[in-house]
């Protein structure tokens, strides 16, 4: 048996974002059990330095990520480059390490399974995507996870549903995300001011990465029918865009712009303070406009105690319930979603009773404690104990 027991993780981003989070806290466990994590990203970020300061090794090296973009003849030639460069290094890195298993967080992250499976390596695909199509690379990426993930883990029931009837091997296994809830629990009374905001604004907040799907062009929407009947309501937009989509961030400032919301809206961008704007916050919206698998931004919005109102978006129709936590909208409904938030807006205690309700939901369903528990289970159903 090998000594030092080094399993290879391949993250697809660096970013603090969702996946990001959940990686982090996957590391921590399989160093307490006693493995030795190496960890591959595909580009430089601030979650380097996190992991870094952590002890772990971290390497750098462009994997190849499967993006909706790169879904045509040139980017597939482009993606097949990439990931083939990524193999030879990641050959190299197994003359030093001699890897037990890899484990890949996102099926945008195709390499590692490949590579495990041509080693005979045993392979852990933690699957944060629901991906309607294109139907060849939904096609391609059931074939993988069949041949080289007997056991997959899927962050929500949204997320299994969609990839099970697909795959003829693999079970898959369903795990909820946990986080660290401790610095969404503190209060912070200087919150509002902080941001620049006065204590009488009642601030509706959305936080989230700036792509296709998270739904900032609709948050928008309901922010310019708002604005016009609740002088008060201040709206706010928190996140970067990822590598590629820059262009949608220059539409929401046009959108902005158009609208004449400057006064009303503040974008501001990328924050590492995610706990205190959470706690300025009167309501948190997450109006994702395509199925998102299991927003960990949601776990982190109940945690502070915030009534969310979030679209019928894959896996946030089983974190919040309905009339009890927040309110559940259909994708792009400007009405319903105009409607919803009224009713926050206008009733102060019955913001305090979902946001006391869904704090007490996050902290007893989705417990860092049970994440843990459940992905230890899972890891040594693929190894040996020592």
């Amino acid at each position: 048996m090998k000594s030092h027991r080094n399993i290879l993780f391949l993250q697809s981003s660096s970013e603090g974002y969702g996946s990001g989070k959940i990686i982090q806290q996957v590391l921590r466990l399989y160093k307490k059990e006693g493995f030795n994590p190496i960890v591959l990203l595909t580009n430089s970020g601030s979650l380097q330095s996190v992991l870094e300061n952590e002890g772990f090794p971290v390497y750098v090296q462009n994997l190849g990520i499967l993006r909706r973009k790169y879904v045509n003849p040139t980017g597939l030639l482009n993606r097949l480059s990439k990931n083939l460069k990524a193999y030879r290094f990641l050959s190299e890195l197994h003359k030093q390490y001699q890897f037990e298993l890899v484990y890949s967080n996102t099926l945008a992250v195709i390499v590692g399974a490949y590579w495990a499976k041509r080693r005979r390596i045993p392979h852990i695909w933690h699957i944060h995507e629901i991906l309607p199509g294109p139907k060849p690379l939904v096609k391609m990426l059931v074939s993988l996870l069949d041949q080289s993930t007997p056991n997959p883990i899927a962050v929500s029931h949204a997320v299994a549903n969609h990839w099970q009837p697909l795959l003829q091997k693999s079970k898959i296994q369903v795990i909820h995300n946990g986080i660290p809830y401790e610095d969404f629990l503190e209060n912070y009374p200087a919150a509002k001011r902080d941001l620049g905001l006065p204590e009488s604004d009642l601030l509706i907040g959305m936080i989230g990465r700036i792509n296709p799907g998270k739904g900032q062009l609709f948050f928008l929407e309901l922010a310019n029918r708002l604005s016009k009947k609740y002088p008060n309501a201040h709206f706010l937009l928190v996140g970067d865009p990822f590598p590629g989509y820059e262009l949608i961030l220059e539409e929401v400032r046009k959108e902005i712009r158009s609208k004449r919301l400057e006064s009303r809206v503040s974008y501001l961008g990328f924050r590492d303070d995610i706990p205190k704007v959470m706690a300025a916050l009167d309501v948190f919206v997450l109006p994702s406009i395509l199925p998102d698998s299991f927003p960990t931004v949601i776990l982190e919005a109940m945690a502070a105690g915030k009534p969310v109102v979030a679209t019928r978006s894959g896996g946030a129709s089983e974190m919040v319930l309905e009339e009890e936590t927040g309110f559940l909208i259909p994708i792009g409904n400007v009405e319903k979603g105009v409607e919803s938030l009224e009713k926050l807006i206008e009733n102060e205690r019955l913001r305090l009773k979902f946001g006391q309700a869904g704090r007490k939901r996050v902290l007893s369903e989705y417990s860092l404690e049970t994440f843990e528990e459940k992905i230890k289970t899972h890891l040594w159903q693929h190894l040996n104990r020592p």
